[in-house]
């Protein structure tokens, strides 16, 4: 082989950003008729070795607190996450709202009498497996939409 050697490398489409990546990526491939190069595209492999929440934790909130910047700051992954319970937890009094994606007791707000506003008390602990699963990817997305993350597989 005389050509350097390609190494492998994932990408997750999730947002124009990494459609672009992949294209700049396949445009800049050697061309080798002996040893060519292959690419597979499909729907990504679900294959997390850690509980969801754990996995959540370790994957796109590390690369959140990692990759992610606010107005020039570097949030911590307790600041992305609250964020992302405000604007990614299901809300009970949503005209969308699906009571599969919750335990029994599940509740997103309190109302503040005295502030005149409401109080995020959700947890994603209170998260069905399919409200959580959403979760992440609701997460991810907006991750790579607004921030330009691209999250690394973490599931070993």
């Amino acid at each position: 082989m005389n050509r350097a050697r390609v190494e492998t490398r994932q990408i997750l489409i999730r947002a124009p950003q990494q459609v672009e990546l992949a294209i700049r990526l396949i445009q800049n491939l050697p061309l080798d008729y002996e040893e060519p190069i292959e690419i597979i595209i499909r729907e990504q492999k679900k294959k997390r070795s850690l509980d969801l929440n754990a996995a959540y934790w370790a994957g796109p909130l590390a690369d959140l607190e990692r990759d992610g910047w606010v107005h020039g700051i570097q949030l911590s992954a307790e600041q992305w996450h609250f964020r992302a319970k405000q604007l990614f937890l299901p809300d009970e009094n949503a005209p969308d709202f699906d009571p599969s994606e919750v335990l029994k007791g599940y509740r997103k707000w309190v109302f503040d009498p005295w502030q005149d506003s409401r109080i995020l008390i959700g947890s994603t602990t209170k998260l069905s497996q399919k409200g959580m699963r959403k979760f992440v990817l609701q997460v991810e997305a907006w991750g790579a939409s607004e921030f330009g993350i691209e999250f690394l597989d973490h599931s070993g």
